[in-house]
């Protein structure tokens, strides 16, 4: 199969998000897609899968003309997307996820459950992907439930697969083994499209590499002639710099100081389990783990979100456990909550009004009931020029904003006032080279003003450069802690410990 895409344009009212694309993807190889967050890789690639239609340009496969009306239709003309956030149902079995909706049936039009087990079977043997088809969704790790999703496509007959952000909560024991099934996927025959924004990864599994910026293919690349600071200046259209320069490690006194947490979830399992752990000022302190080990309760009882069941929480010496979020923000405690979008702005407030949504109170912006709206667009208008929040406008609803935007608001909301501990959560999640290496510049400017740094993510490179000390959390304890006083980070030991094997 070889797919062409001429001339692709997309709009959204006057907005253009992709102009005049040309790609190619071919069978048999991986074709890397890179560009900034807003570049316009999910869109080029919505339209390729149904669930856009062009408004200018066509789409070619094996060199006839084809019209997608949906999903449906880019499925059956054989091409598949693995999504970055999974659509299983946890309490259905992998054989029940992989038919969901196609469902082969017997003589009399009964779900023919073992006619699905033998089929799951079979693509397991031909691509080396080694799931139980009767196991549920919800006793899987992360890594095999992947690996569901690429069943799916593959029962449905795709001979071209779109990756977007394959990796991003995998170990990196899990990303080498999804390396191996790409490559098998790919000498298959599979046409196969990776879209990432991890350089050394797409430099690993790509045979060819595109860039987008601002809605048009600005380069190419080749991995073995290409390096990863090539590919970042054609994204970001600047040289970046992946070197996170900190001064010496220079600890100062204790400023949070967590004694024998547990905190629960919804259904009241335990989430945090009996954890210590401390954060000195001047210091980075990173968790590591696979999402879903408990680090997302963790962060939320410590901002004050949910509730502790056990255990203290101290804030320079202070009990603060049962202090409400309010109350933390007012000690000096910053928040860089883990999704955005769900709990980090309002999109239908204006970048003005998100700037503002923990100190609308503060006596700078109100006075009684009355709001200081000329107060509030002055302060929200020098924190987005000074921590590079890239808006047509402070009235501009915060939902236009691009991911790595929408971010640097967040950033700017959190640190643009006197701050003491900054908790961060998943801080890059889905970022560019770009606005990565600008937030990253932040928090490490944080740690030199004296803060202490606390931060929870998945990405292990990240991690490693950031941080002066590394935790490694795992069903909801404290399961290992690399640099300072503790063992020396290595990737490899950190990779195991997040999969919960003792290095």
């Amino acid at each position: 199969m070889e797919i062409e895409l001429r001339g692709i344009t997309k709009r959204f009212g006057e907005v253009v998000a992709n102009s005049d694309v040309n790609l190619t993807i071919r069978a048999g190889e991986v074709l890397g897609l890179l560009g900034e967050n807003g570049a316009g890789k999910s869109t080029l690639m919505n339209v390729l899968s149904g669930l856009y239609r062009p408004d200018g340009g066509e789409i070619l496969i094996d060199g006839k003309p084809v019209q997608f009306r949906g999903p449906g239709d880019a499925i059956r003309a054989g091409i598949g997307m693995v999504h970055q956030h999974f659509m299983l149902v946890p309490v259905f079995t992998v054989a029940e996820n992989v038919v969901l909706g196609v469902e082969p049936t017997g003589p009399v039009d009964f779900l023919d459950l073992k006619k699905a087990r033998t089929q799951v079977r079979e693509i397991n043997e031909t691509y080396g992907l080694e799931v139980d088809p009767d196991e549920y969704i919800e006793n899987l790790p992360v890594g095999v439930q992947q690996r569901v999703e690429i069943i799916k496509v593959l029962f449905r007959s795709a001979n071209a697969i779109i990756f977007d952000e394959p990796t991003a909560v995998l170990t990196p024991q899990e990303v080498t083994e999804f390396f191996a099934i790409v490559k098998s996927l790919r000498s298959a025959g599979k046409a196969i499209v990776f879209i990432t924004h991890k350089l050394h990864e797409i430099l690993e599994v790509a045979d060819r590499i595109s860039v987008l910026r601002e809605g048009r293919i600005v380069g190419e690349g080749v991995p073995g002639k290409t390096t990863d600071l090539e590919l970042a200046e054609m994204m970001v259209g600047r040289p970046v710099s992946f070197k996170v320069d900190k001064k010496p490690f220079s600890p100062g006194p204790v400023l949070l100081d967590v004694q024998h947490l547990t905190v629960l979830r919804e259904n009241d399992a335990v989430a945090v389990n009996d954890l210590s752990l401390n954060v000195r000022a001047g210091e980075i302190v990173g968790i590591a783990g696979v999402q879903g080990n408990g680090q997302s309760e963790l962060v939320e009882a410590l901002a004050g979100v949910r509730r502790v069941a056990r255990g203290i929480v101290m804030f320079q010496g202070k009990d603060i456990t049962g202090a409400s979020a309010r109350d933390r923000h007012r000690l000096g405690m910053a928040h860089i909550p883990e999704d955005r979008q769900r709990t980090g702005i309002i999109a239908a407030f204006t970048v003005a009004e998100n700037m503002v949504l923990d100190t609308y109170y503060d006596s700078r912006f109100s006075h009684g009931l009355a709001m200081d709206w000329q107060a509030v667009n002055q302060n929200s208008a020098a924190a987005a020029a000074a921590f590079d929040v890239r808006t047509p406008s402070i009235f501009e609803k915060a939902g236009h904003l691009s991911g790595g935007n929408q971010q640097k608001l967040v950033v700017a909301r959190e640190l643009n006032r006197d701050t003491k501990l900054l908790i961060a959560s998943q801080p890059t999640r889905g970022l560019d080279v770009g606005s990565i290496e600008y937030i990253h510049k932040r928090i490490v400017d944080a740690r030199e003003e004296g803060d202490g740094i606390l931060i929870v993510s998945s990405e292990l490179d990240e991690i490693m450069s950031l941080c002066d000390r590394i935790l490694v959390m795992f069903k909801g304890r404290i399961v290992a802690e690399f640099g300072a006083a503790g063992r020396p980070a290595n990737k490899n030991d950190i990779g195991l410990a997040m999969a919960g094997v003792a290095a």
